[in-house]
C-alpha cells in the first residue's frame, strides 16, 4: 500500500424514501419531509443521494431509474457473502450501530453505516495490507467505470487513484486464488448396523445441552425415527416411517439424532430432503451443535442444490472479458460495478450457491438477473474438463463434498429428479452405484404430492424446445452470451471419428426446426415457422376457441379432444421432425461410449468423467424429452393413459402469453415418486405437522389419507405410522375469528379490513391472499394509511425485493407488516413479536383446473376439495406459534367459511364469527397491544 488511509466519505445528501412522503437529510444537516414528486423531481435531477436499496426506492415513487450511492453496493464490497437485512435497521443492526425508530434516525444512520464501513476498509488497511491492496486495484476499476463510492473507498484504502484503464480488470480474475479439489477414491457403499432407540435419545440429550428441558415427546418422536435407520430385509420395501410431529416437538434434532448415528457407524450418507430454503436455513444453523468445529462441519454436512444455482466461474469470466474491454470510462458501468462485487462475492464465498446461499439476493433486485444470479450454469452448457477452471469450479468441489458426507441437506425437487437419474448427480455415477442414496429424511413431507408433480411431469412447449434448441446449437445471430452449443463442448472429442462428426452436423441440422428468437410473435400472428411452431400454433388456437376466460390475466387451457382441424396432421409431421434429431443423437451417444471402450487404455480420468458427463447430459436434456414428446403425440388421436392427465395451455404473465404447450401429469404423482425414490432405498422417513387431516372419522382413515398424499400407499411393505402433539396451548395462545360483514369481492371493504386489523394488532400482520390482484388492489388502497399510522407495509409483487428478502425484513422488524400470496406462507418460519397476526382473505379452495378437476373424480370429489382447502389454512394457521410464549389471531375475511372447515384447527380452538368492528377490537385486545 503506498498511500495512508483517509475516511472521507462523499458530499451527498441521504434519503428514505416511503409511500406517502420521503426523509431528506440536506448537505446542511437539516431534514426535509417531501411528498412523492418532489422527490422524484430531486432525484432525476441527479443528486445522487446516499440510499439504501434504490431499486426499491424507484418502485415505491413510479420513478424510472436514478443516480444514487446505494450503501447496499459499499456492504457488498466491504462484506461479501455476508448477510444483512436490506434496511437501513439491518444495517445498523450489523454494524453495531444505534437502531433507528423514525425516519430521520434512518437518514442519519445511513450516514453512520457509511462512515462505518468505511472505517473498517481503513481497518482492514492496516491489519491486512495485502487484502487491502486487492481490494483497492478491485475499487480503481470500479472507480473507473463510475462508482459512486469509488473515490472515498480508495481513500479509506490508502489506495492511489489512478485512471489509466489498462489491466484494472486484472483485480476481478478472483478464481485464480481459489482452491483446487482433488482426485479421490470413491468409497465402497455403506453398512448396514441399526441405530437403537437409546443411542439415539443419548445423542438427542447431547445435541440438547445440560440445561435442557424434558422433552418426553420429543424422546417418543427420536424413537419414531429410528424405525427409519434399521437394516432393510427384502429387496425393493424400505423401512418406511410417517411421523406428524407437532410444532414444538423438536423435529429438527429429533431426527438429526439417529441420522447422523447411522451415517458415522455405516460409513454412509443421510440425505435430509426439505420443501423450503428457509428449513435448509434452518437445519444448517441446527447441526451447530452437532460439530465442535466449523472445519468438522464442514466435511460432514453439504447443502446440495441442482447445477443452477452455482456460479459458473467461466460465465463469470467471459463477463468480465466483454466488461473491461469497454473504453470509455462510465460505459455499461453499472455492468462493471456489478461484475466486480460478484467478482468479491465469488473469493468469500463458502460453495458459490447464488440461489438461497451466501450470494445477497437484493443484488439481483438491484442490479437484476443477467450479471447476477444468471452466471449460474442455468443453460447446462458445463464443458466440464476441458474447462479452464473446472478444477477450482464450485459445483465440482460440492459434487465431491456430498461424496464424502455424512449429512446431506437437499429440496425435494433436486432429491426427486436424481432419483429418477439413478444417482446423486456427481461427476462418476455412472460408475459408481455405491453414490445412490440409500437413507431419506423427507421433512416438510406434506409438499411431496406437489413437488413430485412438477418432477415427474412432461411439457411440450414454445420455451422447452427453445431450451433445447439453445442447448444444442449455442447463441444465434448478434448475442455473444451462452455460445457454448453442443459443437462446442463435444468438437474435441470427436475429432479424429469423421462418423461422430457427421452425426454431430445432422443432429444440428435437425435442431433448427426447433423455435428460434421470437416464436412467440410469429405463433400470435399465425406465421409460424417450423414443424414444433406449426404444431403449437393449432394448440393455440384451441386453447383460445374453447376457454371463456381469454379476456383475463390468468393462465388459458383445454382439453385435448376433440382436436382443431389440422393438429393430428401437424403433431404427426412433428412427431417425424422429432425422430428426425432423435436417430444422430442416439448414435453420438454410441460413437462416444465406444471410445471409452477403444480408448480405454489412454483415457485419462478427467477426459473419461467428461464424455459421460456429455452422454448424460445429451439423454436427460434431448432423449428423454423427445422420446416422451413423441409417445404423447402419438398418442393424440386416441384416448390418453388412464394414469395420466393430458391437457393444452397457454401460460400467462401479466395478460400476456409467455408459453404454449401440450401437457402430460401423473394423475397420482406419487406413483412415479414411490417407484424411483422409496423403493430403491433401504429406509425413508417421511415427516411433517401435517400429515394427517383431523377431518377422518377414525385414526385408520385419517392415516389413509396421509399415505395417499405422500406415496406410501404404492408398496407393499409394512409402515411405522406415529404422531406427536405438539406441545403448545393453542386454545389458550390462539383466536380464529371469521368476519361475516365484509363483501369478498368488494376491493374497498377487503382493503379496509386489512387496514384496521394491522392497525389494531400495532403491526406484525401477515395478510395472504388467493389472487394477486387482489394483493395489489389492497395494497395500493392502505399503504399510505399504514405509513401514516407508522407501521411499515410490505408486499410481494409490488416491492422490487424477492419474497425471501421481504420475509426477511418482516421478521427482524417486529411492528411491520406484509402481504403475499398463499404460497408465501411455506416461507415464514418467525417466532416472537414479529408474527402475531394472520389475516387470509378467503377460503383457500383450489383452483379448477383441467388437472385438479381429474383428481378431484379420483380422490373424492368435494371431500378432496375440502381436504385441499382444509390443509393450506391448517399450514397458514401453523406459522402463528412457533414457541410457547407466543401469541397470535388467524382472521379469516370470508363469511362463507363453512363451520366444517373449523377441523382444520388444532383441537379446542373454535371459531367465532363476528362483524370486522368486533374483530378489531378482539384483535387489540387480545394481543394486549397499546395503541395510545
Amino acid at each position: 500500500m503506498t498511500g495512508r488511509s483517509k475516511i472521507k466519505l462523499p458530499i451527498r445528501p441521504s434519503v428514505v424514501v416511503g409511500s406517502r412522503q420521503s426523509t431528506w437529510l440536506t448537505l446542511d444537516g437539516e431534514i426535509e419531509t417531501l411528498n412523492a414528486g418532489e422527490t422524484a423531481r430531486r432525484l432525476a435531477a441527479g443528486v445522487c443521494p446516499i440510499i439504501c436499496h434504490s431499486r426499491a426506492a424507484e418502485r415505491r415513487l413510479s420513478t424510472p431509474p436514478f443516480i444514487a450511492a446505494d450503501i447496499l453496493e459499499l456492504f457488498a464490497f466491504v462484506h461479501p457473502a455476508r448477510f444483512t437485512i436490506p434496511t437501513s435497521l439491518g444495517l445498523a443492526e450489523y454494524l453495531g450501530l444505534p437502531l433507528p425508530n423514525t425516519t430521520e434516525d434512518e437518514a442519519e444512520s445511513l450516514l453512520a453505516a457509511a462512515y462505518m464501513l468505511h472505517s473498517q476498509l481503513a481497518e482492514l488497511a492496516s491489519v491486512d495490507p495485502e487484502a487491502a491492496q486487492i481490494s483497492g486495484s478491485q475499487a480503481e476499476f470500479m472507480t473507473l467505470k463510475g462508482w459512486a463510492w469509488g473515490s472515498s473507498v480508495l481513500s479509506a484504502l490508502g489506495h492511489p487513484r489512478n485512471l489509466d484503464p489498462r489491466n484494472k480488470s486484472d483485480a476481478l480474475r478472483v478464481w485464480q486464488s481459489l482452491p483446487e479439489w482433488e482426485d479421490e477414491v470413491l468409497e465402497t457403499s455403506s453398512e448396514h448396523h441399526s441405530v437403537s432407540s437409546a443411542a439415539a435419545r443419548k445423542r438427542l440429550i447431547k445435541l440438547l445441552g445440560p440445561n435442557a428441558e424434558d422433552r418426553k415427546e420429543q424422546l417418543s418422536y427420536v424413537d419414531t425415527c429410528t424405525h427409519a435407520f434399521s437394516p432393510r430385509n427384502q429387496s425393493e420395501a424400505p423401512n418406511l416411517v410417517l411421523a406428524e410431529a407437532g410444532t414444538g416437538i423438536g423435529k429438527t434434532l429429533g431426527y438429526v439424532a439417529p441420522a447422523s448415528l447411522w451415517a458415522e457407524q455405516n460409513d454412509g450418507a443421510v440425505w435430509i430432503s426439505t420443501y423450503t430454503r428457509n428449513l435448509q436455513r434452518q437445519l444448517n444453523t441446527e447441526l451447530d451443535r452437532l460439530y465442535l468445529t466449523s472445519e468438522e462441519k464442514e466435511a460432514k454436512v453439504v447443502i446440495r442444490k441442482g447445477r443452477e444455482n452455482y456460479l459458473c466461474l467461466l460465465n463469470l469470466a467471459e463477463a468480465i472479458e466483454r466488461i473491461s474491454s469497454s473504453s470509455l470510462p462510465v460505459d455499461n458501468n453499472n455492468n462493471a460495478i456489478v461484475l466486480s462485487l460478484v467478482a468479491r462475492w465469488a473469493a468469500a464465498s463458502r460453495d458459490g450457491d447464488m440461489l438461497g446461499g451466501d450470494f445477497p439476493a437484493w443484488l439481483t433486485d438491484i442490479f437484476g438477473h443477467q450479471l447476477t444470479t444468471s452466471l449460474t450454469d442455468t443453460r447446462g452448457e458445463c464443458i466440464f474438463s476441458a474447462c479452464d477452471h473446472y478444477r477450482r469450479c464450485f459445483i465440482e468441489h460440492t459434487q465431491r463434498r456430498t461424496n464424502r458426507a455424512d449429512l446431506v441437506i437437499a429440496n425435494h425437487a433436486l432429491v426427486l429428479v436424481q432419483a429418477a437419474m439413478g444417482g446423486a448427480g456427481s461427476t462418476h455415477d455412472q460408475f459408481n452405484p455405491n453414490n445412490i442414496p440409500t437413507r431419506y429424511i423427507f421433512d416438510e413431507g406434506h409438499q411431496l404430492f406437489d413437488a413430485s408433480d412438477n418432477a415427474f411431469a412432461a411439457n411440450l412447449s414454445g420455451r422447452e424446445a427453445a431450451d433445447i434448441r439453445g442447448w444444442l446449437i449455442g447463441a444465434e445471430g448478434s448475442s455473444k452470451r451462452g455460445a457454448r452449443g453442443l459443437r462446442a463442448r463435444v468438437i474435441d472429442l470427436i475429432a479424429n471419428d469423421t462418423k461422430a462428426r457427421e452425426l454431430l452436423d445432422d443432429a444440428l441440422k435437425h435442431a433448427r426446426l426447433f423455435p428460434r428468437q421470437g416464436w412467440e410473435i410469429r405463433i400470435s400472428t399465425g406465421n409460424p415457422a417450423g414443424p414444433i411452431e406449426a404444431f403449437l400454433s393449432l394448440v393455440r388456437q384451441q386453447v383460445y376457441a374453447r376457454d371463456p376466460n381469454v379476456d383475463s390475466y390468468y393462465d388459458l387451457e383445454t382439453g385435448v379432444h376433440p382436436h382443431v382441424p389440422g393438429l393430428i396432421s401437424a403433431a404427426e409431421k412433428l412427431r417425424i421432425a422429432l425422430q428426425g434429431l432423435e436417430k444422430p443423437l442416439e448414435k453420438l451417444i454410441a460413437c462416444l461410449n465406444e471410445r471409452l471402450d477403444s480408448d480405454a487404455d489412454t483415457l485419462d480420468s478427467l477426459t473419461r468423467g467428461r464424455i459421460v458427463n456429455i452422454m448424460q447430459s445429451i439423454r436427460w436434456r434431448c432423449l428423454i424429452p423427445i422420446r416422451v414428446w413423441k409417445s404423447m403425440l402419438y398418442g393424440l388421436n386416441g384416448e390418453t393413459p388412464t394414469e395420466f392427465v393430458d391437457w393444452f395451455a397457454v401460460q400467462r404473465i401479466d395478460g400476456q402469453d409467455f408459453d404454449i404447450g401440450y401437457r402430460r401429469h401423473w394423475l397420482d404423482p406419487t406413483q412415479p415418486l414411490s417407484e424411483f425414490v422409496f423403493a430403491p432405498a433401504h429406509g425413508v422417513l417421511i415427516t411433517s405437522a401435517t400429515l394427517r387431516d383431523r377431518t377422518a372419522d377414525n385414526d385408520e382413515i385419517a392415516w389413509s389419507g396421509a399415505e395417499t398424499r405422500t406415496g406410501a400407499r404404492h408398496l407393499p411393505v409394512a409402515l411405522l405410522q406415529s404422531a406427536h402433539p405438539s406441545p403448545f396451548n393453542y386454545a389458550a395462545q390462539t383466536q380464529v375469528l371469521v368476519v361475516n360483514d365484509v363483501g369478498r369481492n368488494d376491493t374497498s371493504q377487503t382493503a379496509a379490513a386489512y387496514r384496521e386489523l394491522f392497525i389494531a394488532a400495532g403491526g406484525g400482520g401477515l395478510g395472504l391472499f388467493t389472487a394477486i390482484h387482489r394483493l395489489q388492489a389492497v395494497y395500493h388502497r392502505i399503504a399510505v394509511q399504514m405509513e401514516e399510522a407508522n407501521i411499515k407495509l410490505l408486499a410481494q409483487h409490488i416491492e422490487a425485493m424477492d419474497a425471501g428478502t421481504l420475509i426477511d425484513i418482516f421478521r427482524a422488524e417486529e411492528n411491520t407488516c406484509l402481504l403475499g400470496t398463499d404460497a408465501v406462507r411455506d416461507g415464514v418460519d418467525i417466532p416472537g413479536q414479529s408474527l402475531r397476526l394472520i389475516v387470509f382473505d378467503r377460503v383457500p379452495w383450489p383452483r379448477p383446473s383441467l388437472i385438479h378437476k381429474a383428481r378431484k373424480r379420483e380422490f373424492g370429489g368435494r371431500a378432496y376439495d375440502e381436504l385441499l382447502a382444509r390443509l393450506k389454512l391448517k399450514q397458514a394457521y401453523g406459522r402463528l406459534i412457533r414457541r410457547a410464549t407466543d401469541k397470535g389471531i388467524f382472521v379469516l375475511l370470508d363469511r362463507a367459511m363453512p363451520t366444517r372447515m373449523g377441523d382444520a384447527f388444532p383441537e379446542g380452538v373454535e371459531l367465532h364469527r363476528m362483524g370486522l368492528a368486533e374483530a378489531v377490537t378482539k384483535v387489540r385486545s387480545f394481543l394486549t397491544i397499546d395503541t395510545e
